[in-house]
């Protein structure tokens, strides 16, 4: 969509420059000119970008990647001076931490938010109802509903849904709450959600009734009941819909009336950098748990085998973006010490073998602390246990393989020194009674024999001198 802008300022400005010039001989006087020349077209040119419109999708879970990327599509709509941002989402909900960062950014932000549940067939559940609620303006397209806006933790697989007390003997039923282990610890998280989502509410003008509903009881709705219920604003089929609807819309922006102006506006998709990309892939709590385990086996074979650096600088590396990655997902750290324990010990059996007891208690520190790392109910942000006991099973055999190579290596003849040449056998290269010479292992010795010694007679050695072989001469039947 091309964008008009009016020159006729410009020009006579441009004009009016122009005779100053003439009568002005000082070259400052000139460039002074040209100065202001410059900063009038420079905003036109920020003016200009006032009819933009950035337009940010949310399909998918809603994480660390996802709030950075949310996060810094607002800083650059407010740095451009856009008029609007369009955040379409499709999305089951995500963490807490997460939805909690885009919200406060959402309100906090100087450019209308427009949360837009899209195409057909998309839904914002959990997590995306509240950023619905907690935008300027909520639309949905037909065919796309919201709701559900349980926290995980109380959902079932979790902690326990909650219950709606008995109205005839409620003071029986909490007093029954009280007992029950955990349900504390559930009225707390699912009152904080309550009066998060309402306040939200209140902030915007929805439906704050049925808000507290989606929390206490999980419900969902249509796109057609959620704007008859006044939960959402507006239902638009596309984007271009969307915009000539919010046209002369009124909005409440940090304590002020503006009117939206969204005819023929320019709409700008922007597209997640490399660092949303890069972000995206090392929050995958596998991939953070495989960094981890690159990053430690890196530095402990460059520790056990120095200078082979690269082991070292692909460990340090990956170690690096796995502590970052734990930074912004929910970890539990407890489960990091006990893998970081288990690989101890099974390490600890490589220099002091404990028949197994230290290998297997540390297989089993590895297992169980890989299981409880990540402290979520949301599967997508879970370890695969498949991946759990691949690398479990891959981690002890490399222990054990390692364990085995060096007893084998314990029962191998010594080749070096005085333990390698005790029972050697030699030959003698001359004749001789007490001193002589003999050859052995490719190498002249002198000896000193317990009895006369025949040249080319085989000779054991049982001790060594300083530099000169004890030995005794072979029978004839014990030579080979």
């Amino acid at each position: 969509m091309a964008i008009s802008i009016d020159i006729t300022p410009v020009l006579f400005v441009r004009c009016t420059m122009r005779q100053v010039i003439q009568k002005l001989d000082d070259r400052r006087g000139a460039l002074l000119v040209l100065i202001v020349l410059v900063l009038l077209l420079a905003m036109a040119s920020l003016a200009a970008k006032d009819d933009r419109a950035y337009l940010l999708e949310l399909d998918g879970i809603i994480g660390p990647a996802t709030s950075d990327f949310l996060v810094r599509g607002m800083a650059k709509a407010e740095a451009d001076n856009a008029t609007l941002v369009i955040i379409r989402m499709n999305t089951p909900g995500g963490l807490d931490t997460s939805m909690r960062e885009i919200i406060k950014h959402i309100l906090a932000s100087p450019v209308p938010v427009v949360s837009y549940v899209a195409p057909s067939g998309s839904r914002a559940a959990s997590a995306g109802t509240y950023m619905m609620y907690a935008s300027h303006v909520a639309a949905m397209a037909p065919a796309t509903n919201l709701g559900a806006a349980t926290p995980v933790s109380l959902a079932p697989g979790g902690i326990g849904t909650p219950k709606k007390p008995d109205l005839k003997d409620e003071d029986d039923e909490e007093k029954k709450d009280d007992s029950a282990p955990g349900s504390a610890m559930e009225r707390k998280i699912v009152n904080d959600a309550v009066a998060y989502i309402r306040g939200l509410a209140k902030l915007r003008g929805r439906n704050a009734e049925w808000a507290e509903k989606a929390v206490r009881e999980g419900v969902s709705l249509t796109a057609e009941d959620a704007l008859e219920e006044g939960v959402v604003d507006l239902m638009a089929k596309d984007v271009e819909d969307l915009t000539l609807q919010l046209d002369g819309r009124e909005v409440t922006i940090q304590d002020k009336k503006v009117q939206l102006k969204t005819k023929g506006l320019q709409i700008e998709i922007l597209e997640p950098d490399w660092r949303s990309r890069l972000l995206s892939v090392i929050t995958n709590p596998n991939v953070a748990y495989i960094l981890m385990l690159l990053g430690i086996y890196g530095l402990f074979f460059e520790l056990s085998n120095p200078g082979s650096i690269f082991p070292g600088v692909v460990g340090g590396i990956c170690l690096l973006l796995a502590l970052y990655a734990f930074h912004v997902l929910p970890v539990d750290y407890a489960g990091v010490a006990l893998i970081l324990l288990g690989i101890a010990l099974m390490v600890a059996e490589l220099f002091a073998p404990s028949f197994g007891i230290l290998g297997i208690g540390g297989a089993v520190a590895f297992v169980i602390g890989s299981m409880i790392l990540m402290d979520t109910d949301i599967e997508a942000f879970q370890l695969s246990m498949p991946l759990i006991v691949v690398v479990a099973i891959i981690t002890i055999l490399f222990v054990f393989t390692l364990v085995s190579l060096a007893i084998k290596q314990r029962h191998k003849p010594v080749v070096s020194g005085k333990e390698q040449m005790i029972g050697s056998i030699g030959e003698a290269t001359m004749t001789f009674e007490e001193l002589g010479h003999i050859r052995i292992h490719g190498e002249l010795w002198e000896v000193k024999s317990k009895g006369p010694v025949g040249q080319g007679q085989q000779v054991k050695v049982y001790d060594m001198q300083g530099l000169t072989l004890l030995v005794e001469p072979l029978a004839k039947e014990d030579q080979s």
